[in-house]
């Protein structure tokens, strides 16, 4: 569990952040020195390597979870070109952890070993106010409840098993009984939600700019959400784009992380230039 809890330190968006921009190598260095036997042999790519093989046996963690469902749905069952992924999105009071974008939308609310199901419902409620599909990624240990509170629920049901692979338990099914404007509008970004003003009401309103927003919020809201919710995430899926070519040099383990950095190219060649080096880190504190 230890090891655990400091092979999650390096997977987060901040410490990469400051490896690709040559900031402090430490919290990466402190790592690699407390949990990985010989690192001085070893390339960063080998040590990432590792330290994500910590996550998996010991630590399945939300990253392990977010990175596998990117790599086995995202660049698996469908593709980054027609497909978007975005994470952390604020729905109403909650945020989900994982969402794909194609033709429809999907949230995925994922809950870990680590996890206890406290929040769930609540969660899942206000997910169905902005999209019409959910899924619970849960891990076995979570099945048997999770099926009592949804089963014959338009809430999908998958596990992460213990081999590491995603197993459909219950598809989702369409649910736009929730869909709530209000919801819906608090989540668009100003172009986003004047664009969707220009397409279902013709014009933006003419008002000040201190009410600006409320008139645009107050149009929108007197349209059935069902009759634009289909562009609501058409223009959620122009959010996030990744240079694919460049995208698919970045190592297994990372995926999850690049995706979300919003990396540019010269980045790609810092990340993958670090990911070669071998640093030579002292094993000073293996236990």
């Amino acid at each position: 569990m230890q090891h655990g809890l400091l092979a999650n330190r390096v997977f987060t968006r901040n410490l990469w952040r400051g490896l690709i921009e040559g900031g402090d190598r430490e919290a990466f260095a402190a790592a690699m020195r407390a949990c990985i036997s010989e690192p001085a042999d070893k390339s960063n790519r080998q040590l990432v390597e590792e330290m994500y093989g910590i996550l998996r046996t010991s630590y399945r963690n939300e990253y392990f979870y977010k990175n596998t469902l990117l790599n086995k749905l995202l660049l698996g069952v469908y593709k980054p070109t027609t497909t978007t992924a975005l994470t952390e999105l604020a729905i109403g009071k909650a945020k989900a952890d994982f969402v794909l974008i194609n033709g429809r939308a999907t949230v995925y609310e994922i809950k870990t070993e680590l996890d206890n199901l406290e929040r769930m419902a609540s969660q899942i409620e206000q997910y169905y106010q902005a999209f019409s599909q959910v899924c619970i990624v849960a891990a076995e240990a979570h099945l048997e409840a999770i099926r009592r509170r949804w089963a014959d629920s338009p809430v999908g049901i998958m596990v992460l098993t213990k081999k590491d692979t995603l197993r459909e338990v219950q598809k989702p099914q369409e649910h736009r009984a929730g869909l709530d404007a209000a919801v819906m509008f608090g989540m668009l970004r100003k172009a986003e939600f004047e664009q969707l003003l220009l397409r279902h009401c013709g014009e933006l309103p003419a008002v000040s700019q201190f009410d600006y927003y409320r008139a645009c919020k107050r149009l929108l809201a007197q349209l059935d959400p069902d009759v634009w919710h289909a562009d609501f995430t058409r223009v959620l899926k122009q959010r996030h784009a990744v240079e694919l070519d460049l995208y698919r040099r970045v190592p297994y383990a990372l995926k999850f992380l690049a995706y979300f950095l919003e990396l540019k190219r010269d980045d790609y060649d810092r990340m993958e230039a670090f990911l070669e080096e071998k640093e030579g880190w002292p094993c000073t504190s293996l236990t």
